[in-house]
């Protein structure tokens, strides 16, 4: 059906943020609480997915406490992971320790990715400069005389369809890995590689279930257990485009795999019922060379896919959120049209080198731990040398803790606040 045929709605605003996940959420609560009228577009209904990012690093929850909303945050229920480790066959190895960490939170915060947008998105709906749009799906880029002005957008209430037309001085691309956005614009991107794919279920989790949340490493196979309280989050890792091999060995294989790799979740593989209960992740890991055109920005996976390896997405989605409003906000604030490509520019070389340097180290963990764990078919009986050291002298630890916890470059809220009843 022609979208002429549906109604269009028109908006204007200071900034139209395309996709409601980590980068866009923040992004728009920072320019809101900064006084910038902005619109966020979330194509669903709400943010209730599964198998989403939720590690919430000392970086992020060290800006919780500069915009005072830490407590707060963590009033919503979640775990708290003081220490990040893995186990290989029977031995336990205490990779990163968050407790020499700078930061008012020494832990990693696990909570599901739909309650921290929530939670986002209720403080930023406090300013009245904030308009969050779901079921508001971009379609396509409004382009004039070579400038990116907004947006099109098929929006969804009950039986009721439409067109949405938002114009805007500036677009962030917030939209995902998959992103319509960095599409229509053209960005070329550089897609780096990745030898996994992750197989995402659920698990019950038994009150004698061990409490630390780990990376189980046996033979060959590597399961990932992330603690939800009642239940696993648990991402079996596979070989790019493995997944397929393993429906033809069957679910009872498949089920005895996992057992094989945490035998006390035995009694517990009948939860999968079928293949519908197991989500394949394909991971990639990429980034665009420019980030940017004249009006338009990406940030987050829209900008650069992650690999799940140290759950750092979200971290660094949130990140290039907090540089781009320290750098743009005050020209949002002025005329109209004053946002220019050097600033653009600008965001993107703050934020290249961490993304890069992450990067590279998932790179260098894929080839150096994952795929070589992938392809031992035997029981590994020796330590590999980083493990050895991490258990013999503590004090590494806080090495992968700091690149983890902080990330290579973290940000820092720099933008004023708007008292909530004042217009702009």
């Amino acid at each position: 059906m022609e979208q002429a045929n549906f109604p269009v709605e028109k908006v204007n605003t200071r900034c139209c943020v395309a996709g409601g996940g980590p980068a866009g959420m923040i992004a728009g609560f920072l320019l809101a609480r900064a006084g910038v009228d902005v619109v966020v577009l979330e194509k669903h209904a709400d943010f209730l997915r599964d198998f989403r990012g939720d590690t919430i690093h000392p970086s992020t929850l060290e800006l919780m406490y500069e915009l005072g909303i830490l407590d707060e945050f963590l009033r919503r229920p979640h775990q708290e992971l003081p220490q990040f480790g893995g186990q290989i066959e029977d031995v336990t190895v205490i990779v990163a320790d968050f407790s020499h960490l700078p930061t008012h939170c020494k832990f990693i915060a696990l909570m599901p990715q739909w309650d921290f947008l929530n939670f986002i998105a209720e403080k930023a709906k406090a300013y009245p400069q904030f308009h969050l749009r779901m079921e508001s799906e971009v379609t396509e880029l409004i382009e004039e005389n070579g400038r990116i002005v907004g947006v099109r957008a098929k929006t969804s209430q009950g039986t009721s369809q439409g067109i949405l037309e938002v114009r805007a001085d500036l677009t962030l691309g917030t939209d995902g890995r998959h992103s319509i956005v960095r599409a229509k614009a053209g960005l070329e991107v550089i897609d780096l590689g990745a030898p996994i794919d992750a197989l995402w279920m659920r698990l019950t989790r038994e009150s004698s279930d061990p409490d630390q949340t780990l990376g189980r490493f046996r033979a060959g196979k590597i399961l990932v257990m992330l603690n939800r309280a009642d239940y696993w989050q648990c991402a079996y890792v596979i070989p790019k485009g493995g997944f397929e091999v393993i429906r033809q060995k069957g679910l009872a294989a498949f089920r005895e795999d996992i057992e094989s790799v945490a035998p006390f979740l035995r009694g517990r593989m009948d939860e999968l019922k079928d293949w519908n209960d197991i989500k394949l992740l394909t991971v990639a890991v990429d980034r665009l060379r420019q980030w940017w055109r004249s009006g338009l920005l990406c940030l987050g996976d829209s900008a650069h896919a992650m690999s799940p390896v140290g759950g750092v997405g979200i971290n660094l989605a949130v990140q290039d959120a907090v540089a781009a409003t320290n750098i743009l906000t005050q020209s949002l604030s002025l005329l109209r049209g004053a946002v220019r490509d050097e600033q653009l520019r600008e965001v993107q070389e703050r934020r290249e080198y961490p993304t890069r340097m992450t990067q590279w180290v998932q790179v260098l963990a894929h080839k150096r731990l994952l795929g070589p764990a992938l392809s031992q078919k035997t029981q590994i009986r020796q330590l590999p040398l980083a493990f050895k050291l991490l258990r013999r002298f503590p004090v590494l630890r806080r090495i992968p803790a700091r690149l983890l916890g902080l990330g290579f470059r973290p940000e820092h809220v720099r933008t004023g606040e708007r008292s909530p009843g004042l217009p702009q």
